[in-house]
């Protein structure tokens, strides 16, 4: 790291990044929107939560030569990179805004222009579209000292990060996570012990900073409590009616995803957290009539959220759950700052996707009752195989099991190409008949 580089890093972050988002404000066009008859007004707090993304992303600009980056997957265990001081990048974060931008299919057709497979994700095919054209709304990523990966989502990341890996001639380092076919064992628990702890020498070489356990044992203590934040955030859509749709959680997600372990993530959930529970006390709901209440399956359409935002909505309709957005919550019961390492294990390893479809079934059975939900939407996503694999199967288990009604959505997270309007519509409307009065 370069003395000139971390004095232009820091002027950004003290002076420069504070003095741009006070300007935007000044400048900003405040409009006076209309109040929308189908919900209640926006939460107070998501102009912090983009003023948050927005220095994120506007910081990864300076960081070279201040700060070693690291490409992160979101499964991985990034606590051990905070305590190294890594500038972390999530690739599927990034995918996430090309798509909610409606930019995905012209990022997806760089990739594939190159060689690589439509069939690819398309999370996938939008970094790698990034990575050989330079092409972000978010302005610019800084370059990578090395890629942090964990294959507890699916096989796709370790050769999607490899292609990476190869183009800018860095190292990959890899979490191997053992699938869990019945249930996790003392043996593959060392086994993924023995990994982190030899991370850490390749870890000191790159950020050129000695291994602290203390500070470790303390962003473990941080993370545990922001996701048990997090927790408590998608608790309050229990409440009849629910402060906040699942739409919504979609983007407030964006902070425990990119930006786990750090302060300004913990408390950015106790700001959202206090305002959905005023919510709750004044009885206001997301959706002004909730007759219905929805679980989401699977990651979000994201150049569709606004759109079946409103088109459920219309019905009286609100999504108050989500495997997706469960996800950041499920495992928090596991991370211990007396044993990080077996901790970060069993939080990593056990997560939906690198479960078997037992598993899946009776996490779905567990929020369908605790969040009283009267039907379920399944998203079939192109991209995301492990996720999509056995969701036939789940909806004929919980309509025989729980009576609950279910509807499967085709499409993709972020190729608008692979979705069809006219279809979508099409089992919409039976759904909503199904799920009538």
């Amino acid at each position: 790291m370069s003395l000139t580089g971390q004095l232009r890093y820091h002027f950004m972050k003290d002076i420069g990044a504070p003095a741009l988002m006070g300007l935007q404000n000044i400048t900003k066009k405040k409009r006076i929107r209309k109040p929308d008859p189908l919900f209640a007004p926006p939460l107070e707090c998501t102009a912090r939560l983009k003023e948050i993304m927005t220095r994120h992303y506007y910081l990864a600009r300076f960081v070279p030569g201040a700060k070693p980056v690291a490409w992160v997957t979101s499964g991985a265990p990034v606590e051990l990179l905070r305590s190294f001081g890594f500038y972390t990048i999530y690739p599927e974060n990034h995918g996430s805004l090309v798509g909610a931008k409606k930019q995905g299919a012209n990022m997806c057709a760089i990739a594939e222009g190159a060689g690589y497979s439509p069939d690819l994700c398309s999370y996938a095919r939008i970094d790698l579209a990034h990575t050989l054209s330079g092409k972000t709304p978010a302005g610019r990523l800084p370059k990578p000292d090395i890629l942090f990966a964990a294959n507890n989502i699916c096989q796709t990341i370790v050769y999607w990060f490899k292609a990476i890996a190869h183009h800018y001639d860095i190292p990959l380092i890899l979490l191997d996570t053992p699938f869990n076919y019945s249930a996790i064992n003392d043996g593959d628990i060392k086994y993924m012990v023995a990994q982190l702890q030899e991370m850490i020498p390749v870890l000191e070489q790159a950020a050129k900073k000695k291994f602290n356990y203390a500070e470790f044992q303390e962003i473990i203590g941080r993370a545990r409590d922001t996701s048990l934040a997090w927790s408590d955030v998608l608790a309050t859509m229990k409440n009849r009616p629910a402060p906040m749709t699942i739409f919504e959680t979609f983007f407030h997600l964006a902070p425990i995803v990119s930006l786990r372990g750090l302060p300004v993530t913990y408390d950015y959930y106790q700001i959202l957290l206090e305002e959905l529970q005023q919510r709750v006390r004044q009885g206001i709901g997301a959706v002004t009539n909730e007759r219905k209440r929805l679980m989401w399956d699977n990651i979000a359409i994201w150049y569709k959220v606004r759109d079946h935002s409103v088109q459920f909505a219309e019905q009286g309709m609100n999504f108050v759950t989500a495997t997706y957005t469960n996800a950041w919550a499920e495992t928090t019961v596991y991370m211990d700052v007396n044993n990080p390492f077996e901790s970060m294990a069993k939080t990593y390893s056990l997560v939906i996707l690198n479960n078997n479809l037992d598993y899946r079934l009776r996490l779905m059975e567990r929020l369908i009752k605790e969040y009283q939900v009267d039907g379920l939407v399944i998203h079939s996503a192109r991209s995301c195989k492990p996720y999509s694999v056995g969701q036939y199967d789940i909806k004929r288990k919980l309509r025989e099991r729980l009576g609950i009604p279910a509807v499967v959505i085709d499409g993709d997270i972020t190729d608008a190409r692979a979705y069809s309007e006219e279809q979508t519509r099409t089992r919409l409307e039976a759904f909503f008949e199904t799920m009538g009065d």
